[in-house]
């Protein structure tokens, strides 16, 4: 699959796998994925990133990830879900950050003594890259881009896509901006 990766999306997979090294997670995850497609610049994901306003916010989409992060990673629909069973979510990150420091919960993989080396991609992260072949050739491309792993990311369910919808970056607003369409759906 990766012969068909053009040069930004390889770019975009490397940038991950720095992101994941910077912050010393063992695994390369989506998140990592979403943060190296907004590292990007003259790509075909950055000009509909810049399209849909997303350019100049960066720091509020790191923002919204960190956020998550202290919740353990759970969605904002994870804890829409917890409160319907009458839990507080927020109640609970309070006090296990009261007991525990700030932080407490973040699921960031790391473990000590992690060496540099081979980090290999989380479950989520090996989607996304499936999923961009899928959207590749829904669309009739030969090639896979930036642009299909960042359709891709909007197509799952999850904390990027999340993010992504809270800025106003949804498949079909992608869509629009790249194929002046919003009716096929990849996935």
């Amino acid at each position: 699959m990766f012969e068909r990766f053009t040069k930004d999306a390889r770019a975009v997979v490397l940038g991950a796998v720095d992101h994941a090294e910077r912050t010393h997670a063992n695994e390369v995850t989506d998140e990592h994925l979403l943060l190296a497609l907004l590292d990007r610049e003259a790509s075909r994901a950055s000009f509909a990133l810049t399209a849909l306003g997303l350019a100049d916010r960066r720091d509020s989409v790191e923002r919204a990830l960190t956020e998550a992060r202290r919740r353990g990673g759970l969605s904002r629909a994870d804890a829409d879900a917890l409160s319907d069973l009458g839990i507080d979510l927020s109640e609970i990150v309070s006090r296990v950050e009261e007991a525990h420091g700030v932080g407490a919960l973040e699921s960031t993989g790391k473990r000590k003594g992690r060496r540099s080396g081979h980090r290999p991609f989380t479950r989520d992260a090996k989607d996304v890259l499936t999923r961009s072949l899928r959207t590749a050739h829904a669309h009739r491309d030969r090639h896979i881009g930036d642009e299909h792993l960042l359709l891709a990311l909007t197509t799952r369910p999850g904390l990027p896509a999340e993010v992504l919808a809270d800025h106003g970056v949804t498949y079909e607003a992608l869509e629009r901006v790249l194929y002046g369409t919003g009716e096929a759906k990849a996935g």
